[in-house]
């Protein structure tokens, strides 16, 4: 895609601050981090979100995601690591190209999870997992 920042940052016409690279995947710091070392990881190849990633690019930047995690923690001395990827602008997708983020968490960092939402009854919650299940 030609006015893909993401895809400019991996073919080299932005300059990103550069964490991995090697044939099909590039990984950069965010440049409006949550943290210090918040990472994130991309295909070279233009992918909306995950709903169109192949299944081989997508199995491969798991493992990706795996040894980039390991190497963040260490490398800002992390107490945790968050993984997010962002899928739709409703979910907060902002660039609309398949990426991760890799976040190093610390315990006094001040950041908080999302509030959980219980179903308002146990037969909401059976509908919706049936729904789910059926649109396998």
């Amino acid at each position: 895609m030609n006015d893909c920042v993401f895809c400019k940052i991996a073919q080299g016409k932005i300059p990103a601050d550069k964490i991995y690279e090697d044939e099909k995947f590039f990984s950069f710091l965010d440049i409006n981090p949550n943290n210090p070392g918040h990472t994130l990881i991309i295909p070279k190849n233009h992918y909306e979100n995950i709903y169109s990633l192949p299944d081989e690019i997508l199995c491969d930047i798991g493992l990706l995601v795996k040894k980039i995690s390991i190497a963040v923690k260490q490398g800002v001395n992390a107490d945790g690591i968050n993984i997010i990827m962002n899928n739709d602008s409703a979910a907060g997708q902002i660039i609309p190209h398949a990426h991760f983020h890799i976040i190093p968490r610390f315990a006094d960092d001040g950041l908080h999870h999302w509030p959980g939402k219980p179903y308002p009854n146990k037969e909401e919650a059976s509908e919706i997992a049936e729904e789910i299940k059926d649109s396998f």
